[in-house]
């Protein structure tokens, strides 16, 4: 949990770290569209190579990115094995009761978990290679024509904002509540599967409730300082967009299309 990385910024003069986000926005979004599109062990290759070359270019070392990801890839392995021991259809491999393996769950399970695997790396790499209010910034700007058809542009942009910004504070109070029940004698790593799902429970209730503390008080704040968006508010950072940008999404296009064509 204290090496949980998503949500975070690290800050750096990359050149990843140096473009728009509203490109790197877009490249996201561009991204988790051919995700999909990558159904064989080319095309997966492929976009495995893609973003492995994006976070050396971000120059974020390999160990700290791969450690911050560990809570996250047993998530996705658990999700994983559902598609495995459940998904009907090819030959049989292992059978025992409910549980069915064959050669089409196991490629399929390999294929889910190479994707959530990618997407929780390209999403990581966004954010700790983007401030949250750039982020915030580019949703405001790409979204701004919809404003006309009235669309709360500036409150999703803050929305997206203070939830990205607030993920490492709710991960550090989780630590900090795990260890006070810890020190109360609470086991979380102990007992059946049931068992320790009932030991969250301790940790859940006061997680919810200083949540819900801080965003009363964050409201608090915000008010107290005459906080007003929208319309007719300046901007001290000033989006720019480069020819590097453009690059970057005339290389996602050409990934889209190599995708599309080695696709089965």
């Amino acid at each position: 949990m204290d090496n949980l990385i998503l949500g975070r910024y690290v800050p750096g003069q990359s050149i990843v770290h140096q473009l728009d986000p509203r490109s790197k926005l877009l490249a996201m979004f561009i991204y988790l569209l051919i995700i999909f599109w990558a159904n064989n062990l080319v095309t997966n290759l492929l976009l495995t190579l893609v973003t492995l070359a994006m976070i050396l270019l971000s120059k974020v070392r390999l160990g700290f990115f791969f450690n911050g990801l560990k809570p996250m890839f047993g998530l996705i392995l658990f999700t994983t094995l559902f598609q495995l021991f459940f998904t009907r259809g090819g030959a049989p491999l292992f059978e025992f009761g409910i549980i069915k393996i064959t050669d089409y769950s196991l490629a399929q399970a390999a294929l889910i978990f190479t994707r959530f695997v990618l997407i929780t790396c390209a999403s990581t790499l966004l954010t700790l290679t983007t401030t949250p209010l750039s982020l915030a910034d580019a949703v405001e700007s790409l979204l701004g024509p919809l404003r006309r058809f009235g669309l709360p542009v500036h409150e999703i942009g803050l929305i997206l904002s203070l939830s990205l910004r607030f993920v490492p504070t709710l991960m550090d109070d989780a630590t900090r509540i795990m260890n006070a029940q810890r020190a109360r004698g609470v086991e979380f790593s102990e007992g059946n599967f049931l068992q320790r799902i009932r030991a969250t429970i301790p940790i859940l209730i006061p997680l919810f409730a200083s949540s819900f503390k801080r965003a009363d008080a964050l409201a608090i704040a915000m008010e107290a300082r005459g906080y007003q968006g929208g319309d007719g508010r300046s901007k001290y950072r000033q989006l720019s967009w480069a020819r590097r940008d453009s690059l970057l999404i005339m290389l996602m296009i050409l990934l889209a299309l190599s995708l599309f064509l080695l696709k089965s």
